[in-house]
């Protein structure tokens, strides 16, 4: 770059900066400079540039080269880069790239300056989702108020959140939860839950992007938008809408992810009104529950359980017939998503839960265990748990027979819990992660071949199964517990006294299939090397575990 070069590119960074220039038009003697800072600022001047086509820099070469040959005919002197067409058309296409680089662009920096404008902002809000064949369907309609204080008050008008309220007023934060008569509460502070389409962070986003791109003009519910393409830093590329009147966005649509896009668009909007006081006011309904120990808020789509909990949750490519999606919820302390799906006549209801792994996967002893893209998943069926266990996730009364897998993969834990087959359960699990649900094969059933074999009277076992139902004895419920005590017993055949002889970290579940159980014993002292169990009277979770033979420690 020569020196008038540099000069030119110098002027057009203080404009774009806000800033008077060290050197312009008034101040230099160059005649050709004279021309070049009068050109940079009428560009500069443009309030919404309509970006050149493919023939600009050749226009504007030949426009440029006639007034210079007007004008300087008499001078002997030129810029040698002046001479040459192409080192023309390269300086207005450094001015160019200057002057319109991301983030500063007049349409950026005009919904920038129009949101600071506004107080607060009133309006109705539509989500369509489109799956990958092109199919759409209305998903939610919200009625939203928010202010620039990060105060809001978002109410579900149509779609599974209809009628919930989701309300921060600076000073507490909660969620009215009609259908189940609970308020739950949440910290104001930090509150990782953002609305979708909130304008503040929709510009804050835009004026952080790689590149923002103009790509054409469409109307919006009776409104003249430009359209832009967005593209982030570290995510995909999506467009959103600007209304040309107001210069703040209108409606945005995502890329296609994980088979889905979703489309958001205010059919209403206006910027007069702060929001009422009586909206920002809390109060609990009379015979609502205040729940504030784990609460959990729910939220219109993925997008906002993304938002909320860090990492994007996995929806089900497809679902069993006959079921449906009811709500998508998040624990935001706990960074956790929950999808609840179930049958139009509810009889059955399933809840998938994903978050971050935490440490090694270890399945629960009295668990069947199974495979899936090559990860062990745990699977309980059925599960017995007693009411509101799962947190008010699936309701139920008294105790109810659950079906639950769990697993992990790629840095995620998940869990399908259902009151509901294990047949539909498996078409949950196996359209979260793409793969096929492996149940205990014939094979492992085979290796079931102890070198001794152990005696046991029926009669007896059965007594035992009693007593577990009684409450008594739940160690024979669980294959680890079962083979310590049998271990222990082999090492001191007198009596146990104290702690076990060989502990719990030295047991591990190697097989299980729900009916038979295989666990290895690695401590140095053990006499035995692998202990085989059966469940001999009932072959489910309640059903107690026996010792039917080992192998010795070679």
């Amino acid at each position: 770059m020569n020196l008038h070069e540099k000069i030119v590119s110098d002027f057009i960074d203080q404009l774009n900066i806000e800033k008077k220039p060290k050197e312009d038009e008034y101040t230099t003697d160059s005649d050709e400079l004279k021309e070049l800072f009068q050109t940079v600022k009428l560009v500069k001047s443009l309030k919404e540039p309509a970006m050149p086509g493919e023939d600009f820099p050749v226009r504007l070469v030949k426009a440029v080269e006639e007034q210079v040959s007007r004008k300087h005919t008499v001078k002997s002197r030129k810029w040698a880069w002046m001479a040459s067409v192409v080192g023309i058309a390269a300086m207005f296409a450094l001015m160019m790239n200057i002057l319109f680089t991301p983030g500063s662009s007049n349409i950026v920096k005009a919904m920038e300056e129009a949101y600071q404008m506004i107080n607060a902002y009133h309006g109705t809000i539509e989500i369509v989702e489109t799956n990958k064949d092109g199919e759409s369907v209305t998903q939610a309609k919200l009625e939203v108020w928010a202010n620039k204080d990060g105060n809001y008050y978002i109410k579900g008008l149509q779609g599974p959140n209809k009628n919930y309220i989701t309300v921060n007023n600076g000073e507490k934060k909660w969620q009215l939860q009609p259908d189940k008569k609970q308020v739950q509460i949440f910290p104001t502070f930090p509150d990782n839950y953002s609305f979708i389409f909130d304008l503040g962070n929709e510009i804050n986003d835009v004026k952080n992007a790689l590149s923002v791109k103009e790509i054409g003009e469409e109307k919006i519910v009776g409104r003249k938008t430009t359209v832009l393409e967005i593209t982030p830093k570290g995510t995909s590329s999506y467009h959103l809408w600007i209304d040309q009147e107001t210069k703040l966005p209108l409606k945005k649509q995502s890329a296609m992810q994980h088979a889905i896009q979703y489309t958001v668009t205010y059919t209403q909007i206006d910027f007069s009104n702060p929001i009422p006081n009586e909206l920002l006011s809390y109060q609990v309904p009379r015979d609502y529950t205040v729940i504030d120990n784990n609460p959990e808020q729910v939220v219109n789509n993925l997008e906002e359980a993304q938002k909320t909990v860090g990492f994007t949750p996995t929806a089900p490519k497809t679902i069993p017939d006959g079921y449906i999606q009811e709500r998508i919820a998040v624990l935001p302390e706990q960074k956790v998503v929950k999808m609840y799906y179930s049958t139009k006549d509810r009889s059955k209801k399933v809840m998938i839960v994903q978050g971050k792994s935490t440490g090694k996967f270890e399945p629960v002893p009295n668990a069947t265990l199974g495979k899936i893209n090559k990860h062990p998943v745990e699977i309980q069926a059925p599960l017995y748990e007693e009411a509101g266990l799962l947190g008010g996730g699936i309701p139920y009364s008294g105790t109810t027979k659950i079906n639950s897998l769990r697993w992990q993969q790629d840095g995620l834990e998940f869990a399908v819990v259902g009151q509901a087959s294990l047949e539909d359960l498996t078409v949950f699990v196996e359209n979260v992660v793409d793969g096929k649900l492996e149940m205990p094969s014939q094979d492992e059933q085979s290796s079931f071949k102890p070198k001794v074999e152990v005696p046991y009277d029926l009669s007896v076992e059965e007594n035992d199964q009693k007593n577990a139902d009684a409450g008594s004895s739940p160690w024979k419920l669980d294959p680890l517990f079962t083979t310590q005590v049998f271990v222990s017993l082999k090492m001191s055949p007198e009596g146990i006294t104290g702690e076990y002889p060989v502990s719990i970290e030295d047991l591990k579940l190697v097989q299980n299939t729900g009916k038979t159980a295989i666990v290895e014993v690695t401590g140095d002292q053990s006499p035995i090397k692998r202990i085989y169990l059966k469940r001999l009277i009932r072959q489910d979770a309640t059903g107690i575990w026996t010792v039917v033979g080992y192998d010795p420690m070679e």
